[in-house]
């Protein structure tokens, strides 16, 4: 089956999608495989641990520089306050093992490659996790996007119980911005609940992919010559596993399935699709062979 067309034009608008890392870390094997264990068991005594990557990615828009995720802030391991409730303090380390450091935050990243951070847009937030949001401080000038249902856990008595951490988001001068999801007009997206066209040109289409937390949302990227992209956040932490159905050892499995029958209907209608969650290295090195820079 062929690609759909953007609108028109809409194919020269991407000129470039990076990988942009922001240090590396490990989850535990029942995390990332699933586990008829609950959350608390495995995070308290399971020893067996799986190395990841914590990326962000930038897209080269023509009309200017977007970034999907803003990774994690270094601080995390320097600033013993940097999670301020207790019960985050005592799990963080036993749910997450972190190797990070100064050079990792996103600003130095971004300039590492050419980028000077005060250039970004927008950023779109996939999820408000702290390992998804910790660089919103380095782009003050970019308007953060977010879905309406994920903004809405921070009206929660306790996100950080999801490690949602208010602190990290509600910061001053930042510039949110929640959108709300329409009903899609082009055929290509009808399995979706709703899209979001980020620039009104086609070539990023935001679209909800709850599950790992209520709110989540990937970002269909379409690009003339190359395969499309869809960064998918946390929605799974392969391609794999939508592939086979196997969801995490966190998350709502009922609509993590859902999320993946939706991404599974795109993938046979778009066989080339390269399916890029931000914890793995493989949809990492499938998107830099795909977009060489």
């Amino acid at each position: 089956m062929t690609e759909i067309d953007p609108q028109p034009g809409a194919g020269h608008a991407i000129q470039g999608i990076q990988v942009i890392p922001t240090g590396r870390g490990a989850q535990h094997k029942e995390h990332r495989y699933g586990t008829w264990m609950p959350r608390i068991i495995w995070a308290l005594f399971s020893r067996s641990w799986v190395e990841i990557p914590m990326n962000a990615f930038l897209i080269h828009h023509r009309d200017g520089l977007v970034l999907f995720d803003t990774g994690l802030d270094p601080a995390i391991k320097t600033d013993p306050n940097y999670i301020q409730q207790a019960i985050g303090q005592f799990l963080v380390d036993r749910i997450f093992q972190l190797n990070i450091g100064p050079g990792d935050k996103l600003g130095k990243q971004l300039e590492k490659r050419g980028v000077d951070p005060a250039d970004i847009r927008t950023a779109v937030i996939s999820h408000l996790h702290f390992d998804h949001v910790g660089g919103i401080a380095d782009i003050p000038q970019a308007d953060l996007v977010v879905s309406q249902a994920e903004w809405a856990q921070l009206s929660l008595p306790h996100p950080e119980h999801e490690w949602i951490l208010r602190e990290h988001i509600e910061i001053p001068g930042a510039k949110w911005r929640p959108i709300e999801f329409e009903p899609p007009s082009d055929p290509l997206l009808s399995m979706f609940d709703g899209c979001y066209d980020l620039y009104g040109d086609g070539s990023m289409i935001l679209l909800p992919t709850p599950g790992h937390t209520p709110g989540s949302m990937s970002m269909l990227v379409r690009t003339e010559g190359k395969p499309s992209v869809l960064l998918c956040g946390d929605l799974a932490y392969g391609a794999e596993f939508i592939r086979r159905d196997q969801v995490p050892g966190t998350g709502d499995a009922e609509n993590l399935r859902h999320s993946y029958a939706q991404v599974c209907a795109l993938m046979a209608k778009l066989p080339d699709l390269i399916i890029v969650p931000s914890h793995d290295d493989d949809g990492a090195k499938a998107l830099k062979a795909a977009f060489p820079h």
